[in-house]
């Protein structure tokens, strides 16, 4: 599985043929001003919920490549509204096999409003199974217990969380969140594109290191195989 990181908590995963992007946030980023939003490529958007820090360039990008944008039923809807043409609405606890693999919607603590105020749905996180890898995006989230289903009920192989502290869990608890989900390899996210998130890298892959895991702090812009 090939990763690219844009930056904030978005990510374009190429898996099973297919190009997936998560939470595109990047032209208001600066942060992740090298990087060009019209050469990424998507076949699947998959957004957590409706804060703008996630959703930001969707439109765009989903009108510039007939991307279906993949999400709760009411963001998909606003979608719609926006001009998307190919939308797939979910709710928590659902799933549907797509051509990359089984998205199942899971539970996230956090709120869900979207730029203009609407009412977003429910915040949400995203476990993709496939015959290559399976692996948890946990979108924006306080630590919870429902973490703990997955580590019963399934084999987590690589697991993004936050852990920017504030809007989410930090390092601390995202560790917390790897026991849960009996995850080994943690990839990093939503920290350091404000001041209210701004992390220390070295201490926060020690709380990981600690218990023998691996948090991945990547690059923006560069791709890594997992």
């Amino acid at each position: 599985m090939q990763v690219t990181y844009y930056g904030h908590s978005c990510f374009g995963i190429t898996l099973q043929g297919a190009r997936i992007l998560f939470d595109p946030f990047i032209s208001p980023n600066k942060l992740a001003s090298a990087v060009r939003v019209d050469d990424i490529s998507a076949d699947f958007i998959l957004i957590s919920h409706g804060h703008e820090d996630h959703m930001a360039d969707a439109v765009s990008i989903a009108g510039r490549t007939g991307a279906t944008i993949i999400g709760a039923f009411e963001l998909t809807s606003w979608m719609e509204k926006q001009g998307v043409s190919s939308v797939h609405p979910m709710n928590i606890g659902g799933q549907k096999m797509f051509p990359f693999g089984k998205v199942k919607m899971v539970n996230a603590v956090h709120s869900s409003t979207l730029p203009d105020g609407t009412p977003a749905g429910p915040a949400a996180g995203f476990l993709i199974q496939t015959p290559e890898i399976t692996f948890y995006y946990a979108g924006d989230t306080a630590l919870h217990y429902d973490m703990k289903l997955l580590g019963k009920h399934y084999k987590v192989d690589l697991a993004f969380l936050p852990v920017g502290d504030n809007f989410t869990m930090g390092a601390e608890d995202a560790v917390i969140a790897s026991r849960y989900i009996k995850c080994d390899r943690i990839v990093g996210m939503h920290y350091d594109t404000f001041g209210y998130i701004t992390i220390n890298h070295d201490e926060a892959r020690k709380h990981f290191e600690n218990e023998d895991k691996t948090l991945y702090l990547l690059p923006i812009g560069e791709t890594t195989n997992f």
